[in-house]
C-alpha cells in the first residue's frame, strides 16, 4: 500500500494515499470524521476524464498515522504539501471537502499556493463555522460545545446519530440508503478518538476570514441550501464574497453530504470546472 512517509516535529508521519489514473492531477481532501473513501463517487469520474486522481487519508483517518499531536491546520496542510513534493505533483487542483477546505485555504497561506492552478471548496467549512457578533449565521457555541462534550463522552453514540444528520436522511432516503449510513459509521467509529477530537476543536474554532484572500487561483464552491452542519451562510457565501476569482453553485435541497446524495450534480459542476 503507498504511504507518504515524513518527520513533523517530533511526529513520524505516514499518510496513506491512493493514486489512479494519468494526466493533470486533482487531489482530494475528505472531510471530519471519515477518510478518502468518502471520495467513492467522484474518483472513477475524475478518473474516466483523463485526470490522475490522489486521494489520501488525513492524520488520524483511515489507515494514516494516528499521532498524539500535529491536529492544527498548519500541521495538516504539511501533510498536504509533503506529498505533493513527494509525488512531484504540478497544475493541481486542490478539491477540500467540509473540514479539507481548511487545508485549501491554508495551503495558500503557509505555501502560497505553490504549483496549484485550481480549488474547489465542497460544502466547506470556510471562513468560519462558529458564531459570533459579526458572523451571527454560524453555528452556536453552545451547539459545538455539546458536539465536543459527546464526543469526549460517548464517541460513538454521537457519531451514531452524527451521519443521519450530515444527509438529511429522514427527507432524503430514496438518495442515500441505510448500508451507506453504517459504512461511514465504520470509517469515521475506527478514526483516532484523539484526532477525532483534536480536529473538531480545529473546524469549530478556526477562523479562515483573513485568509480566503490568499486563494488566487481560479475557485470553485459548491455548497447545499439544505446542509444542517455547515451552514451555507456562514461558509460558502462567505467564502464567495472574499476569493476573488471564484464560481459559486448552491444545490436546492442538498445535505452537507452532497458528494453522496447529489452526485451527479456535483461530478457535473466538478467536471466543467476542470475543463475550463
Amino acid at each position: 500500500m503507498p504511504f507518504l512517509k515524513h518527520q513533523n516535529g517530533n511526529e513520524k508521519i505516514r499518510i496513506f494515499y491512493q493514486d489512479y489514473g494519468k494526466g493533470d492531477p486533482v487531489i482530494l481532501i475528505h472531510g471530519w470524521p471519515l477518510s478518502h473513501q468518502a471520495w467513492e463517487a467522484q474518483i472513477s469520474t475524475l478518473v474516466d476524464a483523463g485526470y490522475r486522481v490522489i486521494a489520501y487519508d488525513r492524520r488520524g483517518f483511515g489507515k494514516s498515522s494516528q499521532p498524539l499531536n500535529g491536529y492544527d491546520y498548519s500541521s495538516l496542510t504539511e501533510d498536504l504539501r509533503e506529498l505533493i513534493l513527494e509525488l512531484d505533483l504540478s497544475n493541481i487542483t486542490l478539491v477540500g471537502f467540509s473540514m479539507g477546505g481548511g487545508e485549501v485555504v491554508r495551503y495558500f497561506t503557509d505555501y502560497e499556493g505553490d504549483r496549484v492552478v485550481k480549488v474547489a471548496l465542497i460544502a466547506s467549512i470556510i471562513p468560519l463555522v462558529s458564531q459570533k457578533a459579526d458572523n451571527p449565521d454560524g453555528v452556536p457555541e453552545e451547539d459545538l460545545e455539546e458536539i465536543m462534550q459527546n464526543l469526549k463522552t460517548d464517541r460513538i453514540g454521537f457519531l451514531k446519530s452524527f451521519h443521519e444528520n450530515f444527509y438529511n436522511f429522514n427527507e432524503l432516503k430514496d438518495r442515500v440508503s441505510q448500508a451507506n449510513l453504517d459504512y461511514d459509521f465504520s470509517i469515521s467509529s475506527h478514526a483516532s478518538p484523539i484526532a477525532t477530537i483534536k480536529t473538531a476543536e480545529a473546524w469549530g474554532t478556526i477562523d479562515f476570514r483573513s485568509e480566503l484572500k490568499n486563494v488566487n487561483v481560479p475557485t470553485l464552491i459548491v455548497h447545499g441550501d439544505a446542509d444542517n452542519i455547515v451552514p451555507y451562510k456562514t461558509s460558502a457565501k462567505q467564502a464567495a464574497e472574499g476569493i476573488a476569482n471564484n464560481e459559486y453553485h448552491l444545490i436546492p435541497n442538498a445535505p452537507h453530504g452532497l458528494n453522496l446524495t447529489h452526485t451527479e450534480e456535483l461530478n457535473k459542476l466538478l467536471l466543467k470546472f476542470l475543463q475550463q
